[in-house]
């Protein structure tokens, strides 16, 4: 029996749309015109036999059963990213330059790096710490992973890794001490740990707690030290599920409340549009798309 499938590339549309939010950033993702893409989602669309988005004047929005399937189509774009480990791909050399943020680099990235590197031994892989979480402008990186909302200049080129949610972290220590944590009031019992006091103003105001008057707690330079202080019981954190895997998972870190913020942030992977992508640089972004997207679907 034959199977029909979908056109490959009226799936990378719809896939670029989904992650990118807009025609033209999926557009210029794909180096083709945004009628082009437009073209190719109507393409699907009579393939499937149901919209995929709708549209009004020159704005196209997914459907909630085009988001649903497109969801699905990023894990099967992402598995065949990873069927691309044949020995071509094992043959890209040279050097790569990479940029992160410090907390999702040491709490995050270097956790799995070495699968890069297994699946390409010949390339000279280089990590460095952005100074600002939001560092993009370094001339002798090749890829940023930035944190932001993504509103960088036109002049780069910016693709969406996930968005963050905050929620409070805590060692069991602390979530065992006389008098626990019962309820979400009982965080202004320990001392809150942070980078921004906002985060917190939030967190606080949407679980229906009084905010202090002034802020209270105690602020670091890096996330790497909340994370650290939070480990060894100090006090509270704010923090997201993805960063604080590794310690969530060991039971080093626990979460009180299930209350979550979003931080109307995100990471993203950024370049100079004036750098030419490099099959080094495909490669990293491939394997990071698809290493995010296993990571997510094990979490669900």
């Amino acid at each position: 029996m034959r199977v029909r499938i979908p056109p490959i590339h009226a799936l990378m549309a719809l896939d670029a749309i989904a992650r990118r939010g807009t025609v033209w950033e999926a557009a210029d993702e794909l180096g083709i015109t945004r009628s082009a893409v437009s073209h190719r989602l109507t393409m699907l669309e009579k393939f499937l036999g149901f919209a995929v988005a709708t549209r009004t004047g020159n704005r196209i929005a997914l459907t909630t059963r085009g988001r649903t399937y497109a969801e699905d189509v990023r894990k099967i774009l992402a598995q065949l990213a990873n069927v691309q480990e044949d020995r071509g791909a094992r043959k890209i050399e040279g050097v790569l330059r990479v940029s992160s943020t410090a907390g999702f680099s040491s709490n995050w990235l270097c956790k799995h790096i070495a699968s890069f590197h297994a699946e390409h031994p010949n390339l000279w892989l280089q990590l460095v710490t952005a100074p600002e979480l939001d560092e993009v402008t370094a001339p002798d990186v090749d890829l940023f992973i930035a944190f932001g909302d993504g509103n960088w200049p036109s002049k780069f080129v910016v693709k969406h890794l996930y968005d963050v949610k905050f929620m409070p972290i805590c060692s069991p220590t602390l979530l065992n001490s006389p008098g626990g944590l019962s309820h979400p009031a009982d965080v202004l019992r320990f001392p809150l740990l942070m980078r921004r006091w906002d985060d917190w103003r939030q967190w606080l105001e949407i679980s229906g707690v009084e905010v202090p008057k002034r802020s209270a707690g105690i602020m670091f330079s890096d996330i790497i030290l909340v994370q650290a202080a939070a480990i060894a019981g100090q006090g509270i954190m704010l923090g997201d599920e993805t960063t604080c895997a590794g310690a969530l998972a060991n039971g080093q870190l626990v979460t009180p409340f299930s209350t979550a913020i979003d931080s109307h942030r995100g990471y993203y992977l950024v370049r100079d549009r004036r750098k030419r992508a490099t099959p080094a640089m495909i490669a990293f972004t491939r394997w990071l798309d698809a290493l995010l997207a296993r990571v997510g679907s094990e979490r669900r």
